[in-house]
């Protein structure tokens, strides 16, 4: 409920929640799927026992290889910082690496 608003470009009143969600078998209960419906978001939640969670797996390896980037920087795993700007400044500057990296693999 706290998330701020996403700014995607159009017009209007920006969302503050996502479309959908996708979440792995461990996320399967009535609860939580009640919860994402009365937010107004579509849970895409694989069942246990019932669906295997392969289709998910297409959303959440791009999440996996977020993560994956962001722990190659070893302050980032395990937070040394006691202090949120500090740490928040050692995120930003992975994340500007990370972003560098991939504007020149692909120009």
């Amino acid at each position: 409920d706290a998330i701020p608003p996403v700014r995607n470009g159009r017009r209007g009143r920006p969302r503050h929640r996502p479309d959908k969600l996708h979440a792995d078998k461990a996320y399967d209960a009535e609860p939580r799927r009640h919860e994402c419906r009365a937010r107004g978001i579509v849970p895409r939640i694989a069942r246990r026992g019932i669906e295997s969670s392969e289709r998910l797996g297409r959303h959440r390896w791009v999440v996996e290889r977020t993560h994956a980037w962001f722990n190659r920087f070893r302050r980032l795993p395990v937070r040394y910082e006691r202090r949120a700007d500090i740490y928040e400044a050692f995120t930003s500057l992975a994340a500007s690496l990370i972003t560098l990296n991939q504007i020149r693999r692909f120009c």
